[in-house]
């Protein structure tokens, strides 16, 4: 049975609206309500303009709600400003994102040191850490390469030791296979697996595809802002 001092995010009743050219608001989240807890993996899936992406910017600091409460490891992080959210994404959340979002000019191992950059480490100690994650991935042998000179599957292995490099519990990963084929897609998701299997990591996967999704262990469909389903990966997404 999980505990309440597992959970790791909570949103409670969220709402976010924009603004529109005409004047006025478009809601785009209408009460959202869930909880994950620590160890889980979460896939969070609906199609496009369904709301997942607006969702996910909120779990992950880069955006506030309308209205509700969002917490983070009990933390209420809904009325923090610009610079305070930047210190609850860079203490708490990896982040991997489907166009990798590496600097092309920067080595391998430059890329995965720049989380390290404001936790107060040694230029020793942010080595030693960025070769521990590289090694994690199987990169070990790559910490001199541009991006330029790695494949897809490789530049999105750099992302997550990038990710992992600041000790993250939770994992936020924003479509991870997108720009991928589908075998090395394939390896990428079972990897996650393997994070959270044997690490123990949360993670949460923004994605609008169900065989995607099946690789997580619990989904929340988004639909038009709203919640539709919300437990197990079921066998077939044809009542979602």
């Amino acid at each position: 049975m999980k505990k309440s001092s597992d959970i790791i995010i909570e949103l409670k009743n969220i709402n976010k609206s924009f603004p529109v050219e005409l004047g006025g608001q478009q809601q785009v989240l209408f009460d959202i309500n869930f909880k994950v807890h620590a160890g889980e993996f979460v896939a969070i899936m609906g199609p496009s303009g369904s709301g997942k992406s607006t969702c996910m910017n909120i779990i992950g600091a880069l955006d506030t709600p309308t209205s509700g409460v969002y917490e983070l490891y009990g933390r209420d992080v809904t009325g923090l400003s610009t610079d305070e959210l930047a210190v609850v994404r860079n203490e708490y959340i990896g982040f991997v994102f489907q166009q990798f979002n590496l600097l092309p000019k920067r080595s391998v191992l430059d890329n995965v040191m720049l989380p390290l950059m404001y936790q107060g480490l040694s230029m020793d100690d942010r080595i030693s850490r960025a070769r521990e994650m590289l090694k994690r991935v199987g990169l070990e042998n790559f910490e001199t390469y541009l991006p330029t000179q790695l494949s897809g599957g490789m530049k999105q292995r750099v992302a997550i030791a990038r990710a992992l490099a600041g000790s993250p519990k939770l994992i936020l990963a924003d479509e991870p296979t997108g720009a991928l084929d589908s075998k090395m897609g394939n390896e990428i998701l079972k990897f996650f697996k393997e994070l959270n299997r044997d690490l123990g990591i949360t993670i949460v996967m923004i994605t609008h595809e169900f065989d995607i999704a099946k690789y997580a262990d619990r989904l929340i469909h988004i639909r038009d802002g709203k919640i539709n389903y919300d437990g197990r990966v079921p066998r077939d997404d044809r009542n979602l």
